[in-house]
């Protein structure tokens, strides 16, 4: 079997998450030591973990964004629901880190990490209806989204 790759539409449907996760990095790039100087929970990864994680989640993103895009046997109110939850989602996960980094804002960003969690589960499920692959590369998300919420939870607790 012979897969077609539209380059054209992988290339625009990576766009938005590599962009949305630059962006917030370049923003919280001077707050990030804050993460060295909290009090961290047991099994919190060291912070090199964290842009590696979120460079394969962001490139997963992409690639579930565009088997959705060019599935043809769904409708396109099926898609455009999966996507305004997707952009909703992009932008809660755009705004946890400055909260969280840039205002140390750690309970609003639990909220706003809660948020982007149920978010992420409603799109999800929607891209695993319209093709399965896409809904499945959202799994590892998923997984990160709930190491986070521990993280972020655990911070609250421990630095009050």
């Amino acid at each position: 079997m012979i897969i077609k790759i539209d380059f054209k539409k992988l290339i625009l449907s990576l766009l938005p998450p590599v962009f949305v996760g630059g962006l917030a990095s370049l923003i919280t790039r001077g707050d990030m030591d804050l993460y060295e100087k909290i009090k961290k929970p047991p099994l919190a990864p060291p912070g090199i973990v964290f842009p590696i994680v979120w460079s394969v989640l962001y490139i997963l993103m992409g690639i579930s964004f565009y088997l959705v895009w060019k599935e043809k046997k769904a409708s396109y109110d099926e898609k455009k629901r999966a996507f305004t939850v997707y952009f909703i989602s992009l932008f809660l996960n755009f705004i946890w880190s400055p909260v969280f980094f840039s205002l140390r804002q750690f309970l609003p960003a639990f909220i706003i990490l809660v948020l982007l969690f149920i978010s992420v589960a409603v799109y999800t499920t929607l891209y695993y209806n319209i093709g399965k692959a896409a809904g499945l590369l959202q799994i590892p998300y998923i997984i990160w989204l709930i190491v986070a919420a521990y993280l972020n939870l655990s911070i609250i607790l421990l630095n009050g």
